[in-house]
């Protein structure tokens, strides 16, 4: 792998809700404080993840920009190739291609059937493999990594891709996407924080952000297969899915979340700093960096 993505990173859906400018300041701040990639989201009616990446790239020196992920329902496997090709030229070792299905509603809002999105992520990727290219060819191609949640796709990005991306993922999760992808891969997960000490606050606020993930199958199979039963998934998720996937607590109890990510064998732990009381995301982030990047 010639990407480095650091072994802390930042994940970040709330990037691209803001002005364009902002967002590049706050990437650049990120980029000072020590982090080694952000990880920027895509739904079918925001900015496009891979034009918001290359304004990114160019308006930072180091950061590596990671699409997280690229709904592969919003473009065609060519034009997902081409535009990582285009990239990776332009800005070496500095862009990951995250991809993935998305859900079902994603899907249908570009007019795509869901059906067997297992198998399409296949044929994509295979489709992607065989685009044509008249562009001048990146020395250092873009990683591709998958977000996947389940162990067949997480199988399929060891087997066809750069890596894997887990969303909402606990320790024990990355220890068995670990042993899936096997060592040669990537594994870069997601794992949200609140920084705050108040248990009522930090789980109100864990509940207010998770509630909308527990509408979609995907995220419901996934915690299903993580051990939670129906009762942890309702009113916004029990105490124990709470804290379960959302790392809350004083730096250095965020620290050791971390840490336990790393040594279950994640490459990456990217932070999702959900606002909190007074505590935003920028100020979540500014407050962690000693902690989390000290290693």
């Amino acid at each position: 792998m010639t990407t480095d993505v650091g072994s802390v990173g930042v994940f970040s859906g709330r990037l691209q809700r803001r002005p364009t400018g902002e967002a590049v300041a706050l990437v650049n701040e990120w980029e000072e404080l020590g982090y080694g990639s952000v990880w920027i989201s895509e739904s079918s009616s925001a900015k496009n993840v891979l034009t918001f990446s290359a304004v990114l790239l160019g308006g930072t020196k180091r950061i590596a920009v990671a699409s997280a992920i690229a709904v592969i329902w919003n473009r065609d496997p060519t034009a997902m190739m081409n535009a990582g090709r285009t990239l990776a030229d332009a800005h070496p070792e500095r862009f990951v291609l995250g991809m993935g299905v998305s859900h079902r509603d994603t899907a249908s809002s570009r007019g795509h059937r869901y059906d067997k999105p297992l198998q399409a992520m296949r044929v994509y990727l295979e489709e992607m493999d065989a685009a044509p290219y008249d562009g001048h060819p990146p020395e250092f191609p873009a990683l591709r990594v998958l977000a996947a949640l389940g162990p067949k796709m997480t199988a399929l990005a060891g087997e066809m891709t750069d890596g894997v991306h887990p969303f909402l993922s606990t320790p024990e999760h990355t220890a068995a996407t670990r042993a899936t992808v096997g060592r040669d891969s990537l594994v870069a997960v997601e794992q949200a924080v609140l920084l705050t000490t108040d248990a009522e606050q930090a789980r109100a606020a864990a509940r207010a952000n998770l509630e909308r993930f527990l509408h979609w199958p995907n995220y419901r199979r996934h915690l299903a297969r993580l051990g939670f039963d129906e009762d942890d998934l309702q009113s916004g998720g029990s105490d124990r899915l709470v804290d379960a996937v959302y790392a809350w607590g004083d730096e250095a109890a965020i620290q050791r979340r971390v840490a336990d990510h790393l040594a279950a064998g994640a490459d990456n732990v990217s932070l999702q700093a959900i606002p909190v009381g007074e505590v935003d995301e920028a100020g979540t982030l500014a407050r962690l960096a000693p902690a989390v990047l000290s290693r």
